[in-house]
């Protein structure tokens, strides 16, 4: 597809695809392929992170579905999952979020959701992508007493705020003293209010965006943000989202980062005691450490494993009829509570476990070791298929001979990029640091290196 990358569409704002001409498109599509027979159903609600070029798409895609008949529900500012759990409480025929995650506030994008709030198949995209770029007729102009209405919703927080805190049971967070960065995104209002509302005393951070500031040097990219306001104030932990609040990562009370495959262990883990883990099984993607499949063989747990992007986790646990699953980057599923990744329930179901254990983070985190790892992005002259390199294959070969069950290897080109991802992992931290050399080595003389 030429629009549609792993997670929607994406690119820097007012320049193709994000532009006000591609929204209104993308509003005339969407309304062509999701539209119901049933007149109740063609709603569409339009959510948005805090990136100033929000304004600009939320009004051309309105305009776009208005335009096709269809009523547009837009409660303003919301975390991604909101929106993905608002499509479906309201009896939406799509949700549309703008956001563009983690990337600095330059870049825009569009993720879209169907009536069951996941996010559309390939499929769905692809039709959807063809009317957009108008390899398919274009509709016919509604007639204007067909046309749709926009209607600001003063609710949404509201519902979402209350649906969030019921996935926890409303736990009581009193006695917690949480650093809370939101990036200058999404959650900026609603997850310091969550936290409060159930008792915790909550020191706020990156919760006044301005357009520009969104994942400016604080959020999930940058942990180490909360963890100094962590150690300043004597906190027991420190929550960071990123732009759109669909991931989450933790710092313990000591301001340390907290690896989201440990988060992942220790939430699987609990789940399991409670008999909440469905066929005992958990879902992750490649990227997740050897020391987290480890910790999982201790604890009685099977591990599905997919490959990179949540997307493909979800799908892993509803084809399997699985309950849990994540991705080291931050992304946790709670599937019997969301549709998508959401860093605020997330937080909410490891607090719990912190409460009902009578844990601190760091002790429940001490479910598993990490391997030593590392990952080294080496920009390549083009981009040929791994299995026609003679050196790389015969070197891999010799790696998986020699690693055995102790360590592995992924190689993979960048799906956006010139580049070759090359992951080394072994319980030998000397082991990792000579495989990578090999591996770079190798690389460098079967494709070459830009000049």
């Amino acid at each position: 597809m030429k629009l549609f990358g792993t997670d929607g569409i994406r690119g820097k704002a007012n320049e193709f695809p994000i532009t006000p001409e591609v929204a209104l498109r993308a509003g005339k599509a969407v309304a062509q392929v999701l539209r119901s027979s049933g007149h109740n159903r063609n709603r569409v609600v339009i959510g948005k992170d805090t990136r100033i070029s929000g304004y600009m798409l939320e009004t051309a895609l309105t305009s776009g579905l208005v335009s096709m008949g269809m009523d547009v529900l837009l409660p303003g500012p919301l975390p991604t999952p909101a929106i993905a759990h608002l499509t479906k409480s309201m009896g939406c025929a799509a949700g549309i979020m703008l956001t563009a995650s983690h990337n600095p506030y330059e870049d825009n994008g569009l993720k879209i959701f169907g009536p069951d709030g996941y996010k559309l198949s390939d499929a769905l995209e692809e039709i959807i992508e063809r009317h957009i770029l108008g390899d398919e007729p274009e509709p016919r102009a509604m007639s204007p007493e067909k046309i749709g209405k926009a209607y600001r919703i003063d609710d949404a927080r509201g519902r979402y705020i209350e649906f969030a805190k019921h996935t926890a049971d409303n736990v009581s967070l009193r006695g917690l003293k949480i650093v809370v960065d939101c990036g200058h995104g999404a959650a900026y209002f609603i997850a310091p209010l969550i936290f409060k509302e159930l008792g915790a005393e909550v020191i706020k951070y990156g919760c006044e965006p301005d357009g520009i500031n969104i994942n400016d040097h604080c959020g999930a990219l940058y942990p180490e943000t909360a963890g100094e306001l962590v150690r300043q104030h004597g906190a027991d932990l420190g929550i960071s989202f990123d732009g759109d609040a669909d991931r989450v990562i933790f710092t313990d009370a000591t301001g340390t980062p907290v690896s989201g495959d440990r988060i992942l262990a220790l939430a699987a883990i609990s789940l399991h005691e409670q008999g909440r883990l469905r066929g005992s099984t958990m879902a992750c993607t490649v990227m997740s450490n050897l020391g987290l499949h480890e910790a999982m063989r201790r604890a009685g747990i099977n591990v599905l494993t997919t490959p990179v992007g949540d997307r493909n986790v979800i799908e892993a646990l509803r084809d399997k009829g699985g309950s849990f699953g994540g991705e080291n980057s931050g992304h946790l599923i709670f599937a019997d509570h969301a549709t998508t990744g959401d860093g605020i329930l997330s937080a909410l179901q490891v607090l719990r476990v912190m409460k009902e254990k009578k844990a601190t983070l760091a002790e429940l985190a001490a479910c598993m070791r990490e391997f030593p790892q590392e990952l080294v992005n080496l920009k390549v002259a083009s981009k040929p298929p791994l299995a026609s390199l003679p050196g790389l294959q015969k070197l891999m070969k010799e790696a998986d001979e020699a690693f055995g069950d102790a360590g592995r290897h992924l190689i993979r080109y960048s799906g956006t990029e010139n580049k070759i991802r090359i992951l080394v992992e072994h319980r030998d931290a000397d082991a990792v640091h000579q495989w990578i050399g090999k591996f770079t080595d190798a690389v460098k003389e079967d494709i070459g290196v830009p000049v």
